[in-house]
């Protein structure tokens, strides 16, 4: 498998009305990398990673997506190497049957009809969407709609998958197959990236978390190093995982390392 290395230098973004959201990003991660986004809205989280496929175009700095310098590609070839969900399915979901939307970007990439076929049937029966090929998406809950379009980008099979609050909005059967696709593409070797508000998901399924916070990163580490972190959840208003929280409370974990399941309080008692 093809590896895919995505290095920010000194990556700043001011919107053309003149808000800067994103400012002296230095930051790189490595193939095989399942990494979390986190931070209050408007801390830059969304808009830093919008710059790994080129949606967004770096106003200071730049964005090495393999060896492709994000300001000297447009979307259509970065997106062969990253692809994105959006929070919103309403945004990426446009085709008249949940078949056409999973087999558009297989077509886009050139794969043949039977091969098209095969991975439709697939991904369909993976995300639990077999029974709505024929339906036009929007005759599905937003639940679903979010899993189509989730499907949909890693049916193409991009080294890098960035999935934009993936639970929001989403039913228990929608969260578990999030969970469960999470750890496949790991497995895969696929590098993924979460942006997420929901801190047992980054606790839990993640490796490293990348805070942002006023438009600058302030930490990166892993999940139990920020969660043992009261100055970073402090400034951030980050609220760690209830059993971190207790664990904290009584004592059980240690000063610089969060408990983040409850197997693993489990074993450390």
């Amino acid at each position: 498998m093809n590896s895919t290395t995505i290095v920010c230098n000194s990556l700043g973004h001011t919107y053309p009305n003149g808000v800067q959201a994103v400012s002296g990003v230095n930051v790189s991660i490595t193939q095989g990398e399942v990494i979390s986004v986190v931070g209050q809205n408007g801390s830059g989280k969304t808009t830093l990673v919008k710059h790994f496929n080129g949606l967004l175009k770096p106003t200071d700095g730049n964005v090495m997506v393999g060896e492709l310098d994000t300001l000297e590609h447009s979307v259509g070839v970065l997106a062969q190497q990253v692809g994105y969900v959006f929070q919103n399915p309403n945004h990426q979901i446009f085709a008249a049957s949940v078949w056409d939307e999973l087999s558009f970007g297989l077509k886009n990439i050139g794969l043949e009809e039977e091969m098209i076929e095969k991975k439709v049937k697939q991904i369909a029966e993976e995300f639990s969407l077999t029974e709505y090929l024929d339906l036009n998406p929007y005759r599905l809950g937003f639940s679903l709609r979010k899993t189509v379009g989730m499907a949909s980008i890693i049916a193409m099979e991009p080294n890098v998958i960035i999935l934009d609050e993936p639970t929001t909005g989403q039913d228990f059967l929608g969260v578990k197959n999030i969970r469960d696709s999470i750890h496949n593409l790991k497995k895969e070797g696929k590098t993924v990236v979460v942006v997420s508000h929901d801190m047992p998901l980054v606790a839990e399924e993640t490796d490293r978390v990348l805070v942002m916070c006023d438009t600058e990163l302030i930490f990166d580490d892993s999940p139990s190093k920020l969660f043992a972190n009261n100055e970073v959840l402090d400034k951030t208003n980050l609220k760690p995982p209830q059993i971190s929280s207790f664990t904290t409370s009584v004592g059980i974990s240690k000063s610089n390392n969060a408990i983040l399941s409850v197997d693993d309080a489990l074993k450390a008692v």
